[in-house]
């Protein structure tokens, strides 16, 4: 495990705080105003290699490692954390198909997923499976050289924006054995979409849902066999909690660095907010808690980058601390602006909405808990 950043990762981490600072950070509150797309910016992004961080080179990918992707996602959301946490939706489920696709799905799919001409959602949750995702209930059947697709998905981030949908869906029996991976192109007749929700935060990318009515995706779209759709669901959300945790990190550092700067500024009883010591203590705290959460996620990265038994675990646990993290410490920096933190112009209450759903999605901190518990018990006996 390292504790300090070599000459490469400095220069990634480097280039994605640049281009947060030019390209995102400028339009951040008009785009949550607007519920705007920022689809060309997200392309520049791509450009820069963004688009497919962990993607293997023959397919245009930049094949690096979790751990730079954590750096990546960190940097660009000290801009916009859900600019930020799109893009990183988009990376993991084009790396399902990296990882497990054949040849034919990686050639056809993943050089145009890099450079984000094509956009792609992950479609896992539904409306009675949430948590319990093993009891989705969309149904993929059989026909000839075709599956025949019905069912609903929802909350599925830039559905309706987004040109392909990695769903997992029902192909055999009950629980997580029956569970498959398709690919489906956003266009395929039968494939529609829900009006855009009303969130409280996440704004700059749509949600909705997606409904499949008859369907009809062709066999050679799935990932893998039939039946281990659920294995690949689940390991693309280690490495998504990872890049969640780490988008809440760089709202985080955000709304900090804002809370720094108006206490230099504002004047209370007689005194600049930054000279009072209970408000110290209070910074203090705030970047304390950060730093640490920071280190934990780099933990958790190195552990997955290097395959180690307990790295869904160490997710799980990065997710679960860094999300609760990241949210404290944005509230606490509205709390220090007082009056002013709750005005959209100053930029925190819009960091607070975005970074309150990181502690639900890629799994609620709830199923965080019991993953490690789980884990903590197995290995005791």
């Amino acid at each position: 495990m390292q504790f300090a950043l070599n000459e490469d990762q400095i220069a990634v981490r480097d280039m994605a705080l640049a281009f947060a600072a030019e390209k995102i950070a400028p339009h951040a509150l008009r785009w949550d105003e607007e519920k705007h797309f920022p689809v060309d910016v997200m392309r520049e992004a791509a450009a820069l290699g963004m688009g497919g961080i962990y993607i293997r080179d023959d397919v245009g990918g930049s094949a690096m490692t979790r751990f730079d992707a954590a750096l990546i996602f960190e940097a660009l959301a000290t801009g916009c954390p859900t600019t930020s946490a799109f893009i990183s939706i988009h990376n993991m489920a084009s790396w399902m198909i990296d990882a497990y696709g054949s040849d034919t799905q990686r050639q056809k799919w993943l050089p145009k997923l890099c450079t984000m001409e094509l956009i792609a959602s992950y479609c896992l949750t539904e409306p009675g499976a949430g948590s319990d995702a093993a009891a989705l209930r969309t149904r993929a059947v059989r026909d000839g050289d075709h599956y025949v697709l019905n069912g609903q998905k929802q909350f599925i981030s830039g559905a309706g924006g987004t040109d392909v949908l990695v769903a997992m869906v029902r192909t055999g029996g009950d629980g997580p054995g029956g569970i498959s991976t398709l690919v489906i192109e956003g266009n395929t007749p039968g494939v529609s979409f829900g009006a855009n929700e009303r969130k409280m935060g996440w704004n700059a990318q749509p949600t909705r849902a997606v409904v499949f009515e008859n369907a009809r995706v062709p066999v050679a779209n799935r990932l893998s066999e039939e039946g281990v759709g659920f294995k690949i669901a689940m390991a693309g959300l280690d490495g998504g909690r990872l890049n969640i945790t780490a988008c809440s990190l760089g709202g985080a550092q955000t709304a900090l660095d804002k809370a720094r700067a108006y206490m230099k500024e504002r004047k209370a009883f007689g005194k600049r907010l930054d000279e009072f010591q209970a408000l110290q203590f209070r910074l203090a705290d705030m970047a304390i808690e950060l730093e640490a959460a920071r280190t934990f996620l780099w933990r958790a990265a190195a552990a997955l980058d290097r395959k180690d038994p307990d790295a869904t675990m160490l997710c799980a646990m990065a997710k679960r601390f860094g999300t609760d993290v990241g949210f404290e410490v944005a509230n606490h920096a509205l709390q220090l602006h007082g009056g002013y933190g709750y005005l959209s112009e100053y930029g925190i209450e819009k960091i607070v909405r975005d970074l309150r759903v990181h502690q639900i999605l890629e799994g609620t901190n709830e199923i965080m808990r019991l993953i490690v518990a789980r884990k903590l018990i197995e290995g005791a006996r």
